[in-house]
């Protein structure tokens, strides 16, 4: 059975009131969590009213939710040092009762860092980077109460830490890693995390990073179930043809271009064939980006209509 999520991009123009009442529309509908990027700035459009952050939106989220996990796809390890962001992490999985689940990444978007005085070193210096916060992240909360944590790392060095507060899941949050390297991520993916996600691609090519992924859990010693698959589409369904044109439009998008993109393109009978070949490639979750946040009345009809279909 294929799990769903909702997975929105609020830098493109959401308040945190839009942002609660999609999580609340996906909750009521049944979806097992609701998703946010981590950006501070839109990738078109003005933005506005403007960004807001997503770990201090989850940690609002988490009170006013109260069943459906909350997470990051994905947290950028350039905006936050390890140690206060262990505390953030850890403090919103206690305030919603153990539902959060944690993506990190490297960071990419080079014009937001700029935007707002964030440093962006050479990708290969960010790896080093995520590396290290994965390193110190887990440490911190796996500690035993009592004792203390050390690190050193090229990047980070962590000194005599009570690592305090530790979170309500044990022995962490669920680490999400994703992307398409060919390397570096399949192997952070092995060694830290409990899901690995591969957003928008076409099925050759998330077929390839899955076999990457695999082999580098099986040399990892891991066994084979024991990593979560999931992948990222943007979604425009609807009924008929006027109401996933008039979806598309909604969102910039033309719907030839987006057919041919994303299997959650289309009516329910349409989506349910084109997510087969995913499905069988081992896609066990999916997070549908939900570009319109106003269109509550769009997930609610994609879970009646095709996640009923796929349970």
């Amino acid at each position: 059975m294929v799990d769903f999520r909702v997975f929105v991009e609020p830098q493109q123009g959401a308040t945190y009131a839009d942002q609660l009442t999609l999580a609340r529309a996906a909750e009521a509908a049944g979806y097992s969590a609701f998703f946010r990027s981590d950006h501070y700035l839109a990738m078109s459009g003005d933005g506005l009213p403007g960004p807001t952050d997503s770990w201090v939106t989850l940690a609002g989220l988490a009170r006013e939710t109260s069943t459906i996990r909350l997470g990051t796809m994905v947290t950028s390890a350039t905006f936050r040092h390890p140690g206060p962001l262990a505390i953030s992490v850890a403090q919103v999985d206690e305030m919603s009762g153990g539902r959060v689940e944690f993506g990190l990444g490297a960071g990419w978007f080079e014009a937001e860092h700029r935007a707002y005085a964030i440093p962006f070193p050479p990708l290969g210096e960010r790896f080093d980077r995520l590396t290290e916060q994965l390193e110190i992240l887990t440490g911190l909360w796996t500690t035993a109460a009592g004792e203390t944590f050390d690190y050193t790392g090229r990047h980070y060095s962590v000194g005599d830490s009570p690592a305090l507060p530790k979170p309500m899941q044990s022995p962490h949050p669920p680490i999400i890693i994703g992307g398409g390297g060919a390397k570096r991520t399949p192997a952070l993916a092995a060694r830290f995390a409990a899901e690995f996600n591969i957003p928008f691609v076409d099925l050759d090519t998330l077929t390839t990073q899955y076999r990457r992924v695999a082999a580098a859990v099986e040399s990892a010693g891991r066994a084979a179930d024991s990593l979560t698959y999931s992948a990222a589409f943007v979604l425009c369904a609807g009924p008929d043809d006027d109401t996933i044109a008039r979806r598309a439009a909604a969102i910039g998008r033309e719907v030839a271009e987006l057919r041919s993109n994303s299997p959650t393109v289309g009516t329910p009978t349409e989506i349910v064939d084109k997510l087969g070949p995913f499905l069988e490639a081992g896609v066990q979750r999916i997070y549908l980006q939900v570009l319109d946040m106003s269109d509550v009345e769009h997930i609610e009809f994609f879970a009646e209509q095709v996640v009923a279909q796929l349970r």
